[in-house]
């Protein structure tokens, strides 16, 4: 799978923005990597190059390929309402992505991983497909014979349920995927507006 597997700070440079955490390398050096990074005279950007980086972020921030982020769109554009607001709630919906907010997995490609080894189950089935959609009411949980897994107990340890949209038992290691997220309640800097523009040339 050709996902990004390189330096995640050159990118969180790249983009100005700490896309994949805190990150002590963009606290440093705020300005793009590269040889001309730091110049003043880099030249201004075209409102189409503008919206294509605020794509990438999208794209970099969830992990997901263009095929994919593509499919979604087409998928968030058929539905009625603000179809930049839809998009993120689509991708918020994926499975990876809600394995990840209710920490479950530290990282959205941690979550991805135990997703595709089959640790993950929804409504008592296992599912190893990390784009697969989650609906309201679904239930989301780990296997039985996966829950001590070291990486699973260490990310429960430290989390916290922040997410209004997601409720979490702590006991039965379940949670439940109340409804999808309004834009006001997702944190990530995506302004999805420019997305939908560049699409929809």
């Amino acid at each position: 799978m050709a996902r990004y597997i390189g330096p995640k700070s050159k990118i969180a440079r790249k983009f100005k923005d700490p896309i994949f955490g805190p990150d002590k390398v963009l606290d440093k050096k705020n300005y793009p990597p590269g040889v001309h990074g730091n110049s003043k005279r880099r030249r201004k950007e075209s409102e189409y190059g503008i919206q294509l980086q605020e794509k990438q972020k999208a794209k970099y921030t969830y992990g997901i390929l263009e095929r994919q982020f593509r499919n979604t769109f087409k998928l968030a554009s058929k539905k009625k309402g603000i179809t930049g607001e839809i998009l993120l709630q689509l991708i918020e919906a994926r499975l990876d992505n809600v394995i990840y907010r209710f920490g479950i997995a530290p990282t959205r490609s941690a979550a991805r991983q135990l997703v595709s080894h089959r640790h993950i189950t929804v409504n008592g089935e296992v599912v190893n497909i990390p784009s697969y959609s989650v609906k309201p009411g679904d239930l989301v949980g780990v296997r039985e014979k996966s829950k001590s897994l070291e990486v699973i107990t260490n990310s429960l340890s430290g989390r916290a349920n922040r997410y209004p949209w997601l409720e979490w038992d702590d006991e039965k290691i379940l949670g439940k995927f109340i409804t999808y997220p309004t834009r006001e309640e997702i944190p990530e800097n995506i302004k999805e507006q420019l997305i939908v523009e560049l699409y929809s040339k």
